[in-house]
């Protein structure tokens, strides 16, 4: 339990400035597995940057980490000058309405439509109706699919509801974007088409993290790039 009476830890100067700031952060979990061990991090805002490596090699927990789906085991985690593990159920939940995630399988829900998907999170952050209706038409262009309001998930292809996926993500206007694998079950075609939107919300301030073990799309970035390996930074 946290003692009131033990002074706070020094805020690190990156977290004051960056976005993203990890300071030897590792995690393990249960079953012994380490995701990630002593990285050292720090995002600026406004930033892209993907984040490579295999399968297990600690990017997914990286993720996580940054929206307080899990807790490091050692080490600290701010977002936007928050330490993240340490906030309460409230503040994390303020915090998380300034970022975005996207996931590698949509996890879009099937009985609701395209707009019902996306405005599901404007209305679980207690957003009012005239506000739902003037986001949502403009998510909705970013992303293409105007015309697909009224259709359900399996009327789409993989890379259409993956559109869907980012247009939830950022219809509440998001600081920053983490988006776990979004081109891993696509077409090339599809993920021209995505990565293409990502980059048009990154032109607009929105910094966005993005995590691959694509080759290919890593030789054609001009982002930064970091490599993981078995948890570690590696480059």
């Amino acid at each position: 339990m946290f003692n009131l009476l033990t002074p706070a830890l020094p805020v690190p100067a990156a977290a004051t400035t960056a976005l993203v700031c990890l300071e030897g952060v590792s995690k393990t979990y249960a079953n012994g597995v380490q995701g990630l061990k002593e990285v050292d991090l720090t995002v600026n805002r406004g930033e892209f940057l993907w984040i490579s490596g295999v399968s297990g090699s600690g990017k997914s927990t990286l993720l996580k980490l940054l929206y307080g789906a899990e807790k490091p085991t050692a080490g600290r985690v701010w977002v936007d000058r928050q330490p993240v593990a340490t906030l309460r159920s409230h503040a994390l939940a303020n915090l998380r309405r300034r970022i975005g995630v996207v996931f590698q399988d949509y996890k879009l829900l099937p009985r609701r439509t395209v707009a019902e998907n996306i405005t599901f999170v404007l209305k679980a952050l207690a957003y009012g109706r005239p506000e739902i209706r003037r986001r949502l038409w403009p998510t909705l262009k970013i992303v293409g699919l105007e015309s697909k309001a009224d259709c359900f998930p399996e009327q789409l292809s993989g890379g259409e509801q993956q559109r869907v996926a980012i247009a939830r993500a950022v219809v509440h206007t998001p600081l920053l974007l983490l988006a776990d694998e979004p081109t891993g079950n696509l077409d090339p075609t599809s993920t021209a088409m995505v990565l293409e939107i990502l980059h048009q919300l990154h032109t607009v301030g929105v910094a966005i993290i993005i995590t691959t073990h694509d080759q290919t799309l890593l030789d054609r970035t001009a982002h930064r790039i970091i490599h993981l390996e078995q948890g570690r930074v590696v480059s």
